[in-house]
């Protein structure tokens, strides 16, 4: 079970520590202020510090070089995340140090299948995102202005001091969309190596090559949103494009981080044999067999409440396909309780670590590998 950090909670955790300083949030211009770390912040005037990854243009425009929206903005405006500004020809974050959403969650949540079971991940977030998906499950953090959403002042020391008090080795931006506060996911990480932790990122993978490639250093694991293999779905139901997630997929790959891909399927939308199996395909040749990619049950919410919950039978065509064409580690997710949330050898078919929902039940790994036949298992282990 989560287990979550309200203002009160975090009060306790940092009493007679950093809540007692007060810190700079690094401003431009005049509306910079000062906060104190645990400080609500909830509309008014934002903290502001100066965004990586744009350029300026004539006339006191920018143009953000953080996601394939690639974002003009004139003086005054923001982009379409919502959560940078042009402020007189500097482009700013709202965001940085704005957590509006902590917990400790178990890493399976996220879900990491393999990365560090049963341990416990502080998972963050800020506001804003730089997509819609119709689908959204965290779209009042997602799809609101930081001014509408209550946070804390959280800066990445006082996030990871927070961390290991409540007994979190791992780190997790997540929740609505780490690539709009980048500069605080890549700040946290750092902080986080510092103490020994270990960071990852829950994404939607839709970011520019250029900043992935400077943050992903810093990481331990990157779990990605794979909406679909359809282009036109990316249009419709999430104002996007499938091909630069393809490509963040390859430049993580490329990377040596590791790498969970969760596939939402959507009845009538993205679930058809044919995509599951362009997709199982697509990772199997571009990232590799094993590669996990989990099938996730959809349950209506948001803008897309007309359709059922995703057939738990849709849901186990999916695994046979993706199986069936060589994926070695497949799962359902949303079906708690269901064989296909456990991690089988791909060598002698023994379970090594079961699951029901969140929690492990058992976890026969031994230093990585299968205790029958001595197969090792990927993943992020110790």
């Amino acid at each position: 079970m989560s287990q979550p950090v309200d203002r009160r909670g975090f009060a306790r955790l940092v009493a007679a520590g950093a809540a007692s300083a007060i810190l700079p949030a690094a401003g431009v211009g005049a509306r910079s202020r000062v906060l104190r770390v645990g400080e609500p912040v909830e509309g008014g005037e934002l903290p502001a510090r100066e965004a990586s990854w744009y350029r300026r243009l004539e006339e006191g425009r920018v143009e953000c070089e953080l996601c394939p929206q690639g974002c003009t903005v004139a003086d005054a405006e923001r982009g379409t995340c919502g959560v940078r500004e042009n402020r007189g020809g500097t482009y700013v974050t709202l965001v940085h140090s704005l957590a509006c959403s902590v917990h400790a969650d178990p890493v399976e949540k996220k879900p990491f299948f393999h990365v560090r079971p049963g341990e416990l991940a502080l998972s963050w977030a800020a506001a804003g995102c730089n997509v819609e998906c119709k689908f959204c499950q965290n779209w009042e953090i997602s799809q609101f202005r930081p001014e509408q959403v209550r946070a804390t002042y959280l800066p990445p020391e006082a996030l990871v001091d927070l961390a290991r008090r409540a007994g979190a080795r791992l780190t997790a931006a997540t929740y609505s969309e780490p690539v709009v506060f980048w500069e605080y996911v890549r700040d946290t990480a750092r902080a986080a190596r510092a103490a020994g932790l270990l960071p990852t990122v829950v994404s939607n993978g839709y970011i520019r090559e250029q900043p992935l490639k400077e943050v992903l250093p810093l990481l331990g694991a990157v779990k990605v949103d794979l909406k679909s293999f359809r282009d036109e779905f990316y249009r419709d139901q999430i104002r996007g494009r499938l091909e630069p997630v393809l490509k963040a997929l390859e430049v993580i790959r490329a990377a040596e981080v590791w790498l969970e891909i969760v596939v939402l399927l959507i009845p009538t939308l993205n679930d058809s044999e044919a995509e599951v199996r362009d997709l199982a395909r697509w990772v199997k040749t571009t990232l590799g067999r094993e590669v996990p990619v989990h099938f996730t049950r959809f349950h209506p919410t948001y803008r897309l409440t007309g359709l059922p919950p995703t057939p738990v039978a849709t849901l186990e065509r999916a695994w046979r396909v993706a199986r069936a064409e060589g994926l070695e580690y497949v799962y359902l997710g949303n079906v708690p309780g269901h064989p296909g949330e456990s991690t089988t050898c791909p060598g002698c078919g023994e379970v090594l670590i079961r699951r029901v929902g969140f929690q492990v039940l058992a976890n026969r790994l031994v230093d990585g590998a299968c205790p029958g036949c001595g197969r090792a298992i990927p993943g992020v282990w110790r």
